[in-house]
């Protein structure tokens, strides 16, 4: 019998196993894939490597989340700084993210001059800074009453914040600068698109200029894939069960048993979902626990990503990440914008000397690749005008490419069961304490992950691992 049985290898998933053997306690990890990580895990096409997904690691310098969980289960990444963050590309403008306002802010005034850019940027860094010292919160949800009581551990939170939480982010920026190109507009909503999933009309300005401050914050390329961190992570679990995918989960006297395709069962006192709150009712024939994780199914905006991996052969210099930003979404997406990394030429583990591996994606609807009879043709096409767009805006030859294809929703589903991809969106209406927690009102039951407390990405998700931490006493 396991203590902990942690289902699902992403980096909550390995995240919070690695932290829960640091503390000595007793834990499986269960992933269905020969790899770990899940939509930060790195995989092989044919003959070249790429990133599933997560691209970018950041969160990782002192006094910052994800440095504090790798301190803790003793865990040193090999790491390349990325700085430029991202490269914006819009219209022809070129916009690098740098890390230092001084340098970021001459680079905007030629693209986007505006008398205000210096007080808003310099707010929006000065509120991350602000916001990541903070500590000292914890947030609960197997009762109300736990819940009431570790909300009132934000208090100094809403007291430094509140006037940010209270306005909605798109009122806030338009009245800040007054007169503002929409342009310019689109610039920001495309940047908060990726972090928050969700445009700036539907989030609170404190969520806003967290997403927009990001690159103010140390950012980081992984060596050989983002696969790698999450490998390092879980390197010292002794239990770690790959190309175990749990079918079903039942509760038993002791815990619950949980059922593999195996045909395997293990019991476990404790449970650690890694999964999304979307498809935990699958697991369970516990009437009452699909009820619980039912409620939830308002949060889901169906929101995915289609993605196009490349290689290229070519000596030509790149940054890691760049955002090209088109005059009107794609079709068959959500998104006027595509995110686009390139490994490091250094990297030779992710791709041989004198070529690069490429991970493009786009926010795309689940719904929109449900209909088979257009499925095949959509792929196609989509996969083609992001091909095209990336090619002209970064000057490719496409003769450069010696590999290519391309992953939907339903290839996220078919390999990593979830076709919802990047977690909740962080509006103001699924903002605490509506959001899902990590723990349950079920004993032993658990979760973590992008679809709970507290957010996407890497410090997003890895907040949640520390809330579950303290919640465990780990």
């Amino acid at each position: 019998m396991h203590e902990f049985a942690v289902i699902g290898s992403g980096i909550g998933g390995s995240g919070i196993a690695a932290a829960l053997h640091a503390g000595g306690r007793d834990v499986a990890l269960f992933e269905k894939e020969p790899y770990l990580g899940g939509c930060s895990s790195t995989f092989a096409h044919g003959c070249y490597r790429y990133n599933t997904g997560a691209t970018t690691l950041a969160g990782y310098q002192d006094g910052h989340v994800v440095k504090y969980l790798f301190d803790a289960i003793g865990y040193r990444p090999v790491l390349i700084d990325s700085d430029p963050a991202i490269v914006i590309i819009q219209n022809g403008k070129i916009t690098p993210r740098h890390r230092e306002l001084e340098t970021f802010l001459d680079a905007l005034e030629q693209n986007y001059p505006h008398p205000k850019n210096r007080a808003f940027w310099t707010l929006v860094r000065d509120i991350g800074t602000a916001f990541y010292a903070m500590d000292g919160y914890r947030f609960r949800s197997d009762s109300l009453l736990s819940k009431g009581i570790s909300l009132a551990s934000y208090l100094p939170m809403l007291l430094r914040f509140g006037r940010y939480l209270r306005h909605n982010a798109e009122h806030f920026i338009r009245h800040f600068f007054g007169e503002i190109r929409s342009e310019y507009l689109d610039f920001m909503e495309a940047q908060l698109l990726i972090v928050t999933q969700a445009p700036a009309r539907e989030l609170n300005f404190l969520t806003a200029a967290l997403a927009l401050g990001y690159t103010f914050n140390r950012t980081h390329y992984v060596p050989g894939g983002m696969g790698t961190v999450i490998e390092g992570i879980a390197a010292n679990l002794p239990k770690v069960y790959r190309r175990t995918q749990i079918t079903q989960v039942q509760r038993s006297p002791r815990g619950y048993l949980l059922h593999t395709d195996r045909g395997e069962t293990h019991e476990a006192k404790n449970i650690i979902l890694n999964s999304t709150v979307y498809d935990a009712p699958a697991l369970f024939s516990d009437t009452q626990i699909r009820r619980f994780y039912q409620q939830y199914e308002k949060l889901d905006n169906h929101q995915s990503s289609f993605i196009l991996y490349l290689t290229l052969k070519t000596d030509r210099p790149f940054h890691h990440h760049y955002q090209i930003i088109a005059s009107a979404p794609f079709a068959h997406t959500l998104s006027k914008a595509v995110f686009v990394s390139f490994s490091d030429p250094g990297d030779t583990e992710l791709a041989p000397s004198g070529y690069r591996s490429v991970t493009a994606s786009v926010h795309t609807d689940v719904r929109c690749w449900e209909d088979e009879s257009l499925y095949d043709a959509r792929k196609s096409e989509l996969q083609s005008l992001l091909e095209q767009t990336i090619c002209a805006t970064l000057g490719i030859d496409k003769n450069a490419i010696v590999h290519r294809f391309a992953a939907t929703p339903r290839t996220f589903r078919r390999y990593i069961l979830r076709s919802q991809l990047g977690g909740n969106a962080i509006t103001m209406k699924n903002f605490l304490p509506h959001l899902p927690g990590n723990d349950t009102p079920f004993k032993g039951l658990f979760h973590v992950g992008d679809t709970v407390y507290a957010a996407q990405g890497w410090p997003g998700v890895v907040l949640g691992v520390q809330n579950l931490r303290g919640i465990l006493h780990v």
